[in-house]
C-alpha cells in the first residue's frame, strides 16, 4: 500500500483543497489533527469527510489497536468494511500507520475506517511462511541500526539492515552503542570494518552511560519526522529512548558481566518526543529474511554494482568469464571478499523466495529428479 511519488504529489495537492476554507469551512467536517504534541505535525494529505478525524497508530496487539491525535492516545478497533477491503494481512494497519478514524464515546475510543496510502515502509519475509511478507512498520522517514560495539557488532547482519531499510525507502543511520566498552582505536577498527564493506551510511557511536552521541540523535529527529530502532535485543535501544524521551520510563535490564544486554522490548510502539519527532521501538529480530528486495539490494552493494559494469561481458557471473572487474577487485584488495559472498547469498535467498510456490515445486522436483538420476548413475558404475 505504498504510494508511488506522482500519487504523493496529487495527495498534497488535495490536501491544499482540503485545508481551504472553502473546502472545510461550512461543511462540518472533523479536520485532520495531528498525530504528536505539537498542532505543525500534520498527516497525510486528503480529502476531508463528515464525522471522520486521522489518527496514527501508535501499536498494535493482534486486532486490538492505539491510535493517536494531538488531543489524546485511545484503543481503536478495526471496522468490517477495513478488513473486507485489506486484501491481505500486509494491508492492515500496523505501527506508524496514518488512518481515517471515527470517535465514540466523547473520544473515549475509536473505529479505524481506513489505512492511508504509506509513504516507506520496513517489511520482511515472514519467519516460517514461504513468500509472505510481514509489514513491521510505516511511513518511517530514518532508520537507526543499532549494533554494540562489545558484542553485537556484525557487518554480515548490518548489510541485511541496510538491505531492508533501502528497499522500503528509509535512510539509515548506524549507531554504535556501548562506545565506552572499547577503546578509540578498537572503535575506529569497527567502523573502518563498516567502511571497508562499502557502507557509506552515517556512523555514530553512541554511549548511554557517558551520553556521548545522545545528542547527535536527537537532532537528527527533527519536528515532523518519523524514525525507528533496529537492532538485536540487549544492544542499548531502550536505554537510548529513555535518554531521549524525557518523561518516558521503558522498563531496562542490566547489561551481563560479559557486557550483553538482555531482551526488554516485548512489541512496537511509537513514542512521541517533546521535539516533536517521533520514535518506533520494537522487539530485537532473530530472523531477518529477505523477500523481493532486489532494489534494496543495488542500493546496499553499489560498490558491487559499479564494479560489475567494468566487467568485460554484460551477462558476467563473476565466477571464471575473463575480464572480470569484481574478481579483479578482490584480487587486488579492493573489495573485501566476504562482502561479495554476503551480496551473492542475500540475492540468492531474495530471488528462491520471490519464486511462487508452483515454481519452488517444480525446482524441488527437478532437483529431486538429479539426484535420483546420479544414484542410478553411481548405482550402475558399481556393478562393473
Amino acid at each position: 500500500m505504498t504510494t508511488s511519488k506522482p500519487k504523493q504529489a496529487a495527495l498534497h495537492k488535495l490536501a491544499h483543497d482540503c485545508h481551504s476554507t472553502d473546502a472545510c469551512g461550512d461543511s462540518g467536517c472533523s479536520a485532520p489533527a495531528a498525530c504528536d504534541r505539537h498542532k505543525d505535525l500534520s498527516p497525510p494529505d486528503r480529502y476531508c469527510r463528515h464525522g471522520e478525524s486521522i489518527a496514527r497508530v501508535t501499536a498494535v496487539d493482534r486486532d486490538q489497536y492505539t491510535v493517536r491525535n494531538a488531543e489524546s492516545e485511545v484503543p481503536a478497533r478495526l471496522t468490517g468494511k477495513a478488513i473486507y477491503a485489506s486484501a491481505s494481512s500486509v494491508d492492515l494497519p500496523c505501527v506508524g500507520d496514518w488512518v481515517s478514524v471515527r470517535y465514540h464515546d466523547s473520544g473515549a475510543h475509536a473505529s479505524i475506517l481506513e489505512v492511508l496510502p504509506r509513504t516507506s515502509f520496513l517489511r520482511r519475509r515472514k519467519p516460517g511462511a514461504k513468500g509472505e511478507f510481514q509489514m513491521i512498520a510505516v511511513n518511517i522517514d530514518l532508520a537507526f541500526i543499532v549494533q554494540s560495539c562489545h558484542v553485537d557488532f556484525n557487518v554480515r547482519r548490518l548489510e541485511r539492515y541496510l538491505v531492508i531499510t533501502r528497499e522500503g525507502g528509509i535512510e539509515p543511520v548506524i549507531l554504535l552503542t556501548k562506545s565506552d566498552l572499547v577503546s578509540p582505536v578498537e572503535l575506529e577498527q569497527l567502523i573502518s570494518r563498516i567502511r571497508d564493506a562499502g557502507i557509506g551510511a552515517r556512523v555514530i557511536a553512541l554511549s548511554n552511560v557517558s551520553g556521548n552521541g545522545v545528542d547527535q540523535v536527537r537532532e537528527l529527529i527533527e519536528p515532523g519526522k518519523t524514525c525507528c530502532l533496529l537492532g538485536s535485543s540487549g544492544v542499548g535501544k531502550t536505554t537510548l529512548i529513555n535518554s531521549l524521551v524525557g518523561d518516558c520510563d521503558l522498563t531496562t535490564s542490566a547489561v551481563s558481566a560479559s557486557g550483553e544486554g538482555r531482551h526488554t522490548t516485548t512489541r512496537r510502539q511509537l513514542i512521541v518526543l517533546e521535539q516533536g519527532g517521533s520514535l518506533i521501538d520494537m522487539p530485537g529480530m532473530r530472523e531477518l529474511g529477505m523477500l523481493g528486495v532486489s532494489e534494496g539490494i543495488d542500493d546496499s552493494f553499489s560498490d558491487i554494482r559499479a564494479y560489475s559494469h567494468k566487467c568485460r561481458f554484460a551477462d558476467c557471473t563473476h565466477t571464471s568469464e575473463p575480464g572480470c572487474a569484481i574478481r579483479e577487485g578482490i584480487a587486488n584488495e579492493e573489495l573485501d571478499p566476504e562482502h561479495f559472498q554476503n551480496y551473492l547469498k542475500l540475492k540468492k535467498e531474495s530471488e528462491f523466495h520471490e519464486m511462487s510456490n508452483l515454481e519452488k515445486r517444480r525446482k524441488d522436483r527437478a532437483f529431486g529428479k538429479f539426484v535420483r538420476s546420479v544414484k542410478k548413475g553411481k548405482g550402475k558404475q558399481d556393478r562393473y
